[in-house]
C-alpha cells in the first residue's frame, strides 16, 4: 500500500492504535481538531468513499458499530461528528478510505 495509512496498516510507520480488528484500524490524528479526534480506516485500500463497491458496505457498517462503541467508551455518545472527505474538491489529503471521529466538547456547526 502507497498511502500513509497502508504503511501504518502494513506496520512500517508508527502510530497510536486505539482499536484494531482483521478488517479495521483506528489510531489517534497526529493533528487533533477537537479533543476526540480519531481516524478510522478499512485495512482494505478503498481510495475513498466514491470508490466504495457494493461488496464493500458490509465493511462500512462494521466501521460504524466500531464509531459507536468508541463512542460510548470515551463518554462522547451523546454528542460527536462523523467526517469523511471525498476526492481533493471535497479536502481529502489521503487516499485511503477513513472516518474522522471527533468530539469531547461542543463542535460549532461551520464547516471549513
Amino acid at each position: 500500500m502507497s498511502t500513509i495509512f497502508g504503511k501504518i496498516i502494513e506496520g512500517t510507520l508508527p502510530a497510536k492504535k486505539v482499536f484494531e480488528n482483521e478488517r479495521i484500524l483506528v489510531i489517534e490524528d497526529i493533528y487533533p481538531q477537537a479533543p476526540v479526534h480519531l481516524l478510522i480506516m478499512p485495512k482494505k485500500p478503498i481510495r475513498n468513499l466514491q470508490s466504495m463497491q457494493q461488496a464493500d458496505l458490509p465493511l462500512i457498517a462494521e466501521m460504524m458499530g466500531v464509531i459507536q462503541q468508541l463512542a460510548l467508551d470515551l463518554g462522547i455518545e451523546e454528542g460527536y461528528r462523523v467526517v469523511t472527505n471525498n476526492g481533493a474538491h471535497g479536502g481529502q489529503e489521503i487516499f485511503h478510505l477513513h472516518f474522522h471521529l471527533l468530539g469531547g466538547k461542543p463542535l460549532s456547526g461551520k464547516l471549513g
